[in-house]
């Protein structure tokens, strides 16, 4: 089968490996021929982290969770050959041809003509789980620094659960003018103005009571989030660190009586059959955010383009039919 991998910092090669053997899986597993898979802000790391000569190349599959296909082999009772799935690898990642996976990480796909936009089930799987953490945002005011597709996702499922003021920040005008089509009733450039006194005129010197981070990969943007907050407010903390370690500001958490969390890891039976549900519904539209398709052979275009934010990209979707 064909597979994706990282075979030098930057450097992505299509290679021909073995097909996964389902006979070595224990009871529950299926094998999934992938059909579609996207590129999520926390695959990059592996792609753009220089790690040393040795660990080349890296795993075959580029880390790829977001995947949907088609099940080939199963010795699930829940799954059948033929059944359509949005399913999270097991070991190597989804960018091949087949994949292993398991029944618990497994969900039935409805009849839907827009299997790109099915596929984002998967990342808002994972929102649905850290708003399902979080106090009522009914009325409330909130900030969402990081407009990437996980921040669109978040504006827009926080519009739907009610909240008053969606305040999005990010670096770069065109993902702000995206914000605007996924519910965010203001934006903010932070390389142009002030997120602080923006924030401040916005909600009339209240501060927002709710400050979500989806950034990540870097260490400053959490201290910013904690300014933003009101006195009593709530930050989450949903961005992926590169860091083990965070320089804290403490003492402006301290003092203003944050409640700070954090979320990875959705319930795949309960989050994303949900946000199969909302796509399907249409109660979320998820075409704004969807950029890019490229064929399977055009990894590396792809994580370019992620990457370097060229070409006006948001999510890259890799079609392999």
């Amino acid at each position: 089968m064909r597979a994706a991998q990282v075979v030098a910092p930057r450097q992505i090669e299509i290679i021909e490996t073995e097909a996964p053997d389902l006979s070595q899986r224990p009871k529950g597993s299926v094998l999934v021929k992938t059909h579609k898979v996207s590129l999520c802000g926390s695959d990059m790391p592996m792609f753009a982290l220089e790690f040393s000569p040795a660990s080349y190349p890296l795993s075959p599959g580029l880390f790829t969770h977001e995947c949907i296909g088609v099940v080939a082999e199963s010795n699930s009772d829940r799954f059948k050959e033929g059944d359509e799935v949005l399913s999270i690898p097991r070991g190597a990642g989804g960018y091949a041809d087949y994949y292993v996976s398991d029944e618990t990480s497994t969900v039935p796909l409805p009849a839907f003509d827009r299997k790109d936009h099915i596929l984002m089930a998967q990342p808002l799987g994972t929102l649905i789980c850290a708003c399902r953490k979080l106090p009522n945002v009914i009325n409330q005011d909130v900030v969402v620094v990081g407009q990437g597709s996980i921040g669109l996702l978040l504006s827009h499922l926080l519009s739907n659960l009610g909240a008053k003021t969606i305040i999005a920040v990010d670096l770069l005008d065109y993902r702000l003018a995206a914000s605007s089509q996924m519910g965010a009733t203001h934006t903010i450039n932070a390389s142009k103005e002030s997120p602080l006194a923006l924030v401040a005129d916005i909600t009339k010197g209240r501060m927002a009571d709710l400050v979500v981070e989806v950034v990540g990969h870097q260490t400053q943007t959490v201290n910013h989030c904690l300014k933003l907050a009101k006195q009593n407010g709530t930050v989450l903390a949903f961005g992926v660190p590169d860091e083990p370690v965070y320089d804290f500001d403490f003492s402006e958490f301290f003092r203003k009586n944050i409640r700070f969390m954090a979320s990875v890891g959705p319930d795949a039976q309960i989050d994303y059959a949900l946000a199969i549900d909302m796509i399907a519904q249409g109660r979320i539209d998820v075409a704004p955010i969807i950029t890019h398709h490229l064929p399977f052979a055009e990894a590396q275009r792809g994580y370019e383009l992620s990457l370097s934010k060229e070409d006006g990209a948001i999510k890259v979707v890799f079609d392999f039919d």
